[in-house]
């Protein structure tokens, strides 16, 4: 009884709770949105978001940020548009490496040459973002629908259940496993929990954060495939929408932003909140326009609760 009432236990659980009482709100003002039906499209919904927040994770775990996954994803539906045709499923691959490699060019200008990673990454965004115009002659472009077959991996179904959902979880398990059984998740904590101390304990930082940020462009190049897949489509700005809900899915769900605190469970949690919120909306006939505004305040909101202000003596 004494553990259910720690305030750290019910902080921790706070996120979880207030994901149920959502759930549980809206189905009550409109039983459409209780069915399963309804429940598999937010589940489906949800796994382009989760995947694209669970590679920021780890960097946000650091005490970091990457605000070039939306630019990173976008460059991979384009990739995925243009070779598709022509290479085949070796298009996925190529995307999983374009992903990679410009979390590898973030994380070097971030330690190497000491830029924060605020501006590193918005810089790498912008770079990457002007590829992805470059090559794609700054247009949609759609995938043929011969090969579209090649997508059924995400865009089918298996016993009713939409594939993209099984696309998710093989996400989440690696997710879990990275950071909750390697010395890779042991080490983010150390680190976001104090660079000092890790430093004394013999972790190569700075070995660390490069590799941190390349799971962020490899998970957010993830995301990009997952995305034309459904769209049937690549665009060099069809996820720029998606920068503030991802952040907002792994604040909201409970790691904090200075770091050491959270994980990829949590981030679940905080995506399905926001995809909740957002589809919860939609049942309830709130204009749609509505949501940056709402996103924004909860981003506020989960970033004042999650703050570990003992690292921060001035906010600047």
């Amino acid at each position: 009884m004494t553990r259910l009432l720690d305030p750290a236990a019910l902080r921790a659980a706070a996120p979880a709770l207030f994901l149920l009482l959502l759930v549980v709100a809206i189905a009550i003002a409109e039983p459409g949105f209780g069915t399963p039906d309804t429940i598999l499209i937010v589940l489906a919904d949800t796994t382009t978001l989760f995947t694209l927040a669970a590679g920021v994770t780890f960097v946000i775990l650091l005490g970091s940020i990457d605000l070039s996954i939306p630019s990173v994803a976008s460059l991979s539906t384009v990739i995925v548009a243009l070779l598709l045709p022509q290479i085949g499923v070796g298009a996925f691959a190529v995307a999983l490496a374009a992903g990679a490699t410009a979390g590898l060019v973030s994380g070097v200008v971030h330690v190497r040459l000491r830029v924060p990673s605020f501006i590193a990454t918005l810089a790498s965004g912008g770079v990457v973002g002007g590829v992805a115009l470059y090559i794609s002659d700054a247009r949609n472009i759609a995938i043929p629908a011969e090969t579209r077959a090649l997508l059924d991996w995400i865009t089918g179904t298996t016993i009713g259940v939409p594939n993209i959902i099984g696309v998710g979880v093989l996400a989440l398990a690696l997710g879990v496993y990275l950071q909750r059984y390697s010395r890779f998740g042991r080490y983010s904590l150390a680190i976001g929990a104090g660079e000092p101390a890790a430093w004394a304990a013999g972790i190569r930082v700075n070995r660390h954060k490069i590799l941190a940020f390349v799971l962020s462009g490899a998970f957010a190049a993830l995301a990009g495939i997952l995305l034309s897949a459904r769209l049937a489509s690549g665009s060099p700005t069809v996820a720029n929408q998606l920068l503030l809900p991802a952040i907002s899915a792994v604040l909201v769900g409970g790691t904090a932003i200075t770091g050491g605190i959270g994980g990829i469970g949590r981030t679940l949690v905080g995506a399905l909140t926001v995809s909740v919120v957002r589809i919860g909306m939609t049942f309830l006939g709130v204009n749609i326009f509505a949501q940056q505004m709402v996103f924004g305040t909860v981003l506020i909101l989960a970033v004042a609760i999650t703050l570990d202000r003992g690292k921060i003596l001035i906010a600047k």
